[in-house]
């Protein structure tokens, strides 16, 4: 399989991609701000898998210019099978407290950037592919909200609903488009979202099943908000 992965440098993002490694027969392109992170992803994927073939890519999916990385996927990859929208930001701010600048941060991060990946890639993707997108439980309907995350949760909303909307878009082009609301993994994310909680999901298990998802996940599911939670947080 031809796997882009964004978000790839740490937490459930750097889960998945170790994970797709083990395999020899997935190219996995991992993308991140972090090109020191993304150096320590590799050094521990060929230590797991001297054999793998992980790509890091020093990217950002909302700043940086898109002409340069499409003639590399193209060239690396052909055609991408799983496109996995990861990346994300998260503030933990009373809604009072938080400025507008910082709302369209959120937004930026959280949808803006997952919409640039997907219309750049769309064009390598051949029938049978799919995207996966990473959302939240806190953008789930009806869901349990906590105070502070208002601006996150919303922006995680706007990215279960484009889900929603591409699925039924790009059928006729044989693409389907997933989210994965995701519930608590022990990651600095959820480190930063509720300081001193402590998850009985590992980040490595979260990781392991957003990797069989993006797998196998489109043969049975197309536009579909997916809870991937066992507690509150």
């Amino acid at each position: 399989m031809n796997i882009v992965l964004t978000g790839a440098s740490s937490g459930i993002g750097f889960e998945t991609a170790l994970e797709f490694t083990l395999h020899t027969a997935n190219k996995v392109v991992c993308i991140a701000r972090s090109a020191d992170k993304l150096r320590k992803l590799l050094e521990i994927a060929k230590g797991i898998n001297p054999d793998c073939t992980l790509l890091p890519v020093e990217f950002d999916i909302v700043n940086d210019e898109y002409a340069a990385l499409i003639p590399f996927l193209q060239q690396r990859l052909g055609t991408v099978d799983i496109l996995i929208n990861n990346a994300g930001a998260l503030l933990n701010k009373p809604f009072l407290e938080t400025t507008a600048a910082e709302m369209s941060e959120m937004l930026e991060s959280n949808v803006l950037g997952h919409f640039n990946m997907i219309q750049q890639v769309l064009p390598l993707m051949p029938s049978g592919s799919h995207i996966v997108n990473i959302g939240s439980m806190g953008g789930f309907q009806g869901s349990v909200k906590f105070p502070g995350l208002s601006a996150y949760y919303a922006s995680k909303g706007a990215l279960h609903t484009l889900t929603e909307c591409l699925a039924f878009e790009l059928a006729g082009r044989g693409v389907k488009v997933n989210c994965l609301a995701l519930g608590s993994a022990q990651t600095e994310m959820l480190e930063k979202a509720f300081p001193g909680y402590q998850s009985p999901v590992m980040a490595f298990e979260m990781g392991k099943y957003v990797a069989d998802f993006a797998l196998t996940g489109h043969k049975y599911f197309n536009g579909k908000i997916i809870p991937v939670a066992v507690t509150t947080p």
